[in-house]
């Protein structure tokens, strides 16, 4: 009787073994499996990326500037000679460039759908066989570029007064000239 329980116990251990599911993962292959048999080759690729580049910059260029040349003046004098003051003048140059460069992708690799494979063969009757691949890449760009630039420039320049007055010969009297120059140059680069 002993004997008899041992078979039977050895037969069930085989159709238990025969009756067992599969998993296999990513390049995988499952073969050689008993009849009614469930096998499945389930691959999954999951890749996720949130970037977000914010990006907040602020040029401010401000020139005052203000000039004046003398009074030239020739006055009260028997024999008036000559008089002559210089010359005022402004210049002002600026140059702004911003360079924005996110290049959050540059290094950025998934891998393909082709790495997700499986194969099942040489499994019993009646069996079961699933392959199932599965690729999702996720990817969430956000930017947000704020960029001021502001160039201020406020210049003034005076010549003074040329008065010949009350002599009895007069001579000359000469202001120099005035004069305002402004230059001003802005790139802006933004390369996301």
């Amino acid at each position: 009787m002993n004997k008899q329980l041992l078979v039977r116990t050895a037969a069930t251990t085989v159709l238990g073994l025969g009756l067992t599911t599969g998993f296999a993962a990513a390049q995988s292959s499952i073969d050689t499996t008993g009849p009614h048999s469930t096998n499945k080759v389930i691959s999954k690729s999951t890749n996720s990326a949130h970037i977000r580049n914010d990006n907040d910059l602020s040029v401010r260029n401000d020139n005052s500037q203000h000039a004046s040349s003398g009074d030239a003046k020739v006055n009260d004098n028997t024999t008036g000679g000559d008089a002559t003051s210089g010359d005022a003048s402004n210049d002002n140059s600026a140059d702004t460039s911003v360079d924005v460069s996110n290049n959050s992708l540059s290094g950025l690799s998934w891998g393909s759908s082709s790495d997700l494979s499986g194969s099942i063969s040489t499994t019993g009757p009646h069996s079961s066989n699933v392959i199932v691949s599965t690729s999702k890449n996720t990817l969430n760009v956000n930017n947000d570029n704020n960029i001021r630039v502001t160039n201020s420039n406020h210049q003034s320049a005076y010549t003074g007064d040329a008065r010949v007055s009350d002599n009895t010969t007069g001579g000359s009297a000469t202001t120099g000239s005035a004069s305002n120059t402004n230059s001003s140059s802005t790139t802006v680069s933004v390369s996301n």
